[in-house]
């Protein structure tokens, strides 16, 4: 964009600055803006294959086991469904496996959700008509015995746990009613129980006798990779049919699904989709360039092209940024105390430069083209307890990282580089994902701000699956880029922030609090999730996010607009993209 064969005067940032702002406006003159506003959906036509991909192979169609790997979980997550729907653009949570009511006891504080299962939901087999009710046993199931059950290590394990008033742990218990109808049992009156407990189910009629008969062995060795996918049973859109390892994996439409439309067309209308395995994102954008795809979702460096290239071969949609971010995170796991990265990152002042040094301005140029905006914040806007005024006060600044470092002890010496007060050099490992690119970039760029101040670090591209064993069984890691998702709700990710979760990243499964702060964290968010009144509430995860952003046991990078483009052979007018919904993509149909 900058260069010519011309020899020209250097631009100045602010020059640089508004040439990305004009392309950034440029880029969204030309692209479509189409948010879900829950508008009503066009009734479609039946037929067509939906052509996709994925980057890796999945690493089991176990639903256990996929907990710890986001392929197999988005695969599997087409066999089954979630018993509610939360709506970000009305705020509520709405009736999808089961209808529910709340029934809260003030007198013997204690709460209860009724769930009643819809009549139309079944279980079925690829190429069999027999069809089996989804019942009471497919949520209790995993909830009692694989949730509920410590040796299954379950991420969803703390989270049926509570704090009463008077500081003693209680369970939060199912009660099977009938067939049809349980309920939670709340110990102490909370403020959302519905997030904790809107769950998918599965199918108890394999599960169970698995476990009964091998125990929890027994439940793990279901639906590996080498079964016959057909033999796995879906409650949902779609059942497995087909895979292929390196090279494809095809999903075939539920024609049970109880979703329908005005004219009693099961959801989805296309009848498969086909996902090719391509390694990478090059190969990703390839296919779709080639016609051979009919969704790409473009990496910062391929939007100019894609956007300009469109004719009517495809349309793009744009979304403002998105809700989460991926974060950079320290390891503080006392396995590794004798190393010097733990006796470096335990220390606040450390973590606080190294913020210092992430230049999130010179990121978002060269790596995302200008689209995409720093993120200060802990909570993003959508959530309830959102607040502006509590930033991130350890921006970009070179200066103040290196006065942090020295307050903490350490000290740059004569060569340049900085060591602490045992004459350890100050250098460390940076563990990304080996599947993207961006990643990679804002990499580069980490190292070379470090370096500028004297600390060296060295950048590991690793396969993800083997970070996500890093990050919760083997702990042998230093730093590590990586994406948890949004917290929409103040108390999501109940196995990530209280000091108890099993994915808490940087010293998991305390037993007790490692730090005073995080002591104070488990308390407000134990609180938070009991405090009914919105304006105690609001004090509560103010002061729950200051912590975290004073601290920086994770740092947030960036949030970067995305933009998504699809093949005009299908009917888009029921195609909405936003950064809360991301791509609605249920009810594309063929055109005619």
């Amino acid at each position: 964009m900058f260069i010519s064969c011309h020899k020209q005067e250097d631009l100045t940032l602010e020059q640089i600055d508004e040439l990305i702002k004009n392309l950034d406006s440029q880029l969204i003159e030309n692209t479509i803006s189409r948010p879900y506003k829950n508008q009503k959906y066009e009734n479609g036509l039946a037929g067509g294959v939906w052509n996709d991909t994925i980057l890796s192979d999945p690493k089991t169609f176990n639903q256990l086991i996929a907990e710890r790997d986001g392929a197999s979980s988005d695969l599997i997550n087409n066999t089954v469904d979630y018993l509610l729907d939360y709506d970000p653009v009305e705020r509520q949570w709405k009736g999808r496996m089961a209808d529910y009511e709340i029934e809260t006891d003030v007198e013997r504080d204690i709460l209860t959700v009724h769930f009643t299962i819809r009549d139309d939901a079944f279980w079925s087999y690829y190429g069999k008509e027999d069809l089996i009710p989804v019942t009471s046993d497919d949520f209790g199931f995993w909830y009692d015995e694989i949730e509920g059950d410590p040796e299954c290590h379950s991420g969803g394990y703390p989270s049926q746990f509570m704090v009463k008033a008077d500081g003693t742990t209680a369970h939060i218990d199912f009660v099977k009613i009938d067939d049809k109808h349980f309920d939670f049992v709340f110990p102490r009156i909370i403020a959302d129980p519905l997030l904790t407990t809107n769950m998918n189910c599965c199918p108890s009629f394999v599960y169970r006798p698995a476990k009964e008969k091998d125990g929890v062995e027994g439940i793990k060795n279901l639906f590996s990779v080498d079964c016959d996918p057909k033999t796995i049973p879906s409650c949902g859109m779609f059942y497995i049919t087909e895979y292929i390892p390196a090279r494809r994996i095809v999903l075939t439409k539920n024609p049970y699904y109880w979703e329908k439309d005005e004219n009693g067309l099961s959801v989805p209308y296309y009848t498969k989709k086909i996902f090719q395995i391509v390694g990478d994102q090059n190969t990703d954008f390839l296919l779709f360039n080639q016609g051979k795809t009919e969704v790409y979702t473009p990496r910062p460096e391929d939007v100019n092209e894609l956007v300009y290239n469109q004719k009517n071969g495809y349309s793009v949609y744009n979304a403002e940024g998105s809700m989460g971010a991926s974060m950079w995170s320290f390891n503080q796991n006392p396995v590794n105390k004798d190393s010097g990265f733990y006796y470096w990152f335990t220390k606040k002042e450390f973590r606080q430069a190294m913020s210092c040094v992430l230049n999130r301005d010179r990121i978002i140029s060269q790596t995302y083209r200008g689209l995409a905006s720093p993120k200060y914040d802990f909570f993003p806007e959508v959530n309830p307890y959102y607040n502006p005024d509590i930033s991130l006060e350890y921006k970009y600044n070179l200066d103040r990282a290196e006065s942090l470092l020295k307050k903490a002890g350490f000290i740059r010496k004569e060569d340049g580089y900085f060591y602490d007060d045992k004459n350890r050099k100050v250098e460390f490992d940076l563990t990304i994902p080996s599947s993207t690119t961006v990643y990679n970039d804002i990499a580069q760029i980490l190292v070379d701000e470090a370096s500028k101040i004297g600390i060296t670090i060295t950048i590991r591209q690793t396969d993800f699956q083997k970070i996500v064993e890093m990050i919760t069984s083997t702990y042998d890691w230093q730093s590590v880029f990586i994406a948890l998702g949004a917290n929409l709700f103040p108390t999501q990710g109940s196995n990530v922030w209280p000091s108890t979760g099993n994915l808490h990243l940087w010293y998991p499964l305390q037993e007790k609090p490692a730090t005073e702060w995080e002591e104070r964290v488990d308390y407000l968010y134990n609180e938070g999730k009991y405090t009914l009144d919105e304006a105690a509430a609001k004090k509560i995860w103010d002061e729950y996010q200051k912590i975290f952003l004073e601290q920086c046991p994770v740092i947030y990078l960036m949030r970067s607009r995305s933009f998504l483009a699809i093949s005009n052979k299908w009917d888009l007018s029921n195609v909405y993209y936003d950064n809360l919904n991301g791509a609605v993509l249920e009810h594309v149909f063929l055109r005619n």
